[in-house]
């Protein structure tokens, strides 16, 4: 058997993250081949994960990936045990790859036919053995929670601490435009896109509802629909994106900020972490 040095167990140490005692063991039993002791470790960090399968993944982040020019945009949940993971830069460059690759890769109906593909930051290994080793050093369960993909013109937006992410689908070729209203959605929760979209019995329940507090205020009869219309405009102003005034230049709506950029928003896709907006 080699002798296992310092600067063999090192070089291991750095390739997979794991424990100083953990690489030389691997490397002792793999006769000094670094290449089949990374292997080992990997084999033995998958085993000892599976047995854990069943913990549960409440917290996470959102990937996002969305590119006007190339048509594409996607965004994934990536769930974990413990909430000091959400912040740890490798776990971050892993749900942004995995939301990279199912933007611009061949796509992907489920989790495993995406973690299949090549990683973008390192297309030498797959985005499993990525996950896979990343969980093994940080020793926690990681699964896919959801994934979506749009071919179309998109722009996005990820909270900073990842719990909430926003894609949406434009007409346009206005980058920074379509990612600033993917903010606005995150922070403003709108119901629809447009008025035409929102749900008609929210807006007859509504209609009701200012109906009788016109009632309550004394209002005539004859008066009371024309003055509902008139406060409908708040309800939409509230809950319709293209009604909504941009949240950061409340001078004009997200419509009119969309139209000057020779752009339309076509749907969006909200979530945070754990539900759908």
């Amino acid at each position: 058997m080699p002798e296992i040095n310092a600067a063999m167990v090192k070089s291991l140490r750095d390739k997979t993250g794991l424990p100083m005692m953990e690489c030389k063991k691997a490397l002792q039993e793999a006769n000094g081949d670094e290449a089949a002791a990374v292997e080992a470790l990997r084999k033995a960090g998958k085993k000892t994960m599976a047995s854990r399968a069943d913990r549960a993944t409440e917290f996470g982040r959102m990937g996002i990936y969305a590119d006007v020019n190339a048509g594409v945009g996607a965004m994934v949940e990536l769930q974990c045990e413990s909430a000091p993971v959400v912040g740890n830069s490798d776990f971050v460059q892993l749900a942004n790859d995995l939301a990279k690759q199912l933007a611009t890769g061949p796509g992907a109906a489920t989790p495993e036919e995406l973690l299949a593909q090549p990683s973008p930051s390192n297309p030498k290994q797959t985005l499993a053995d990525q996950k896979d080793d990343l969980s093994n050093r940080i020793r926690e369960v990681f699964n896919i929670a959801r994934m979506v993909r749009i071919d179309q013109p998109a722009g996005g937006y990820a909270h900073h601490t990842g719990a909430s992410g926003v894609l949406v689908e434009v007409s346009g070729k206005d980058q920074q435009v379509a990612n600033q209203i993917a903010m606005h959605v995150a922070a403003m929760r709108p119901k629809a896109v447009s008025k035409e979209d929102l749900d008609p019995k929210l807006i007859e329940k509504e209609r009701e509802i200012l109906s009788e507090a016109a009632r309550q205020e004394g209002k005539p009869e004859n008066i009371i629909a024309k003055m509902v219309e008139g406060r409908l405009r708040n309800f939409f102003q509230e809950t319709v994106l293209n009604e909504q005034l941009f949240v950061k230049d409340d001078t004009k709506t997200v419509g009119k900020l969309a139209q000057d950029a020779g752009m339309k928003v076509l749907r969006y896709v909200h979530w945070q972490l754990g539900k759908e907006e």
